[in-house]
C-alpha cells in the first residue's frame, strides 16, 4: 500500500528502489581464501558486479578490453589522475593500476552494488574518497600454517615467492582493525555466508535509503487517521 507525506507519495517498492549503493571491499593476505569468496558473490548476488579496473599494463592474448580490464595508455591514466577521475591507484612493476570514479559513481547512485578485490592500500584511498559508501572486510586464514599450505596446493609459485608472500602478509595483518568486519574462513561454506550476511545488513542501513523516512512517516499519518476514524 502507498503511504504520503507532505504529498509525496511513497511505496514500499519506491524506497527500496531508491537505497544507494554500497562499495563491498574484499582484502585478505594471500591464501586466505578472499578470490574464491568474492567469486561465489557475483555468481550468487545478482544486485553486485565487479568493479573494472583501467590499467597501463598491455592486454593479454586471453583478456578482453572492459571485461578483465579496461586497457589505458600512460597519457591517459595521466589525465585521469590529475582530473580526480580515479578513486584510487598503484604502480606494480611499472605499471598503473587504478579504479575509475564515474562508473562506481554512476552504479551506487542508481542502488547498485559494486564489489572491491583490492589490498590494504587501495582500501585506504577508497576510504579517503568516499567512506561512507564503503562497507570493508578483512579476510583471514585460520592459520599461518594453513595459509601456508593454501598457498603450496595452488603450485603456482616457487617457495621464494610463497616466502615473500609471507612477509607481506605480516604488514597486511597488522592492519586488520581498520576494516569495519573481520571474517575467519577456517571453512569456505561458514566464511561466504558470513559476507553475505553482512552485505545483505549493510544494504538495509538507514543512511542508504533516503525514501525509508517519508514511507515510514506516511505509515504513521495513516495510522492516526485510522484511529480519528475509529474514534
Amino acid at each position: 500500500m502507498s503511504t504520503e507525506k507532505l504529498g509525496t507519495r511513497v511505496s514500499a517498492d519506491d524506497a527500496e528502489a531508491q537505497r544507494r549503493g554500497l562499495m563491498l571491499v574484499l582484502s585478505s593476505p594471500s591464501g586466505a581464501g578472499k578470490s574464491t569468496i568474492a567469486r561465489l558473490l557475483l555468481e550468487q548476488e545478482d544486485n553486485l558486479e565487479l568493479s573494472i579496473s583501467v590499467t597501463t599494463r598491455p592486454r593479454r592474448t586471453s583478456e578482453i578490453d572492459g571485461v578483465h580490464y579496461h586497457f589505458i595508455d600512460k597519457k591517459r591514466f595521466e589525465q585521469m589522475r590529475d582530473h580526480d577521475e580515479l578513486l584510487e591507484s598503484a604502480e606494480v612493476h611499472g605499471n598503473y593500476y587504478a579504479t575509475p570514479r564515474g562508473p562506481v559513481e554512476d552504479a551506487i547512485e542508481n542502488g547498485r552494488d559494486i564489489l572491491f578485490d583490492i589490498d590494504i592500500q587501495g582500501t585506504f584511498q577508497l576510504y579517503e574518497k568516499m567512506r561512507e559508501d564503503v562497507v570493508s572486510i578483512f579476510i583471514l586464514p585460520p592459520s599461518i600454517a594453513e595459509m601456508k599450505s593454501r598457498l603450496n596446493r595452488r603450485a603456482e609459485d616457487t617457495e621464494d615467492v610463497i616466502l615473500k608472500r609471507l612477509e607481506t602478509a605480516v604488514g597486511e595483518m597488522r592492519h586488520w582493525s581498520e576494516y569495519d568486519y573481520v571474517v575467519v574462513n577456517d571453512d569456505l561454506d561458514r566464511a561466504f555466508q558470513s559476507v553475505k550476511a553482512i552485505l545483505r545488513a549493510e544494504r538495509h542501513k538507514q543512511f542508504r535509503s533516503p525514501a525509508i523516512g517519508p514511507l515510514i512517516d506516511g505509515m504513521v499519518l495513516d495510522l492516526e487517521d485510522a484511529l480519528k476514524a475509529k474514534g
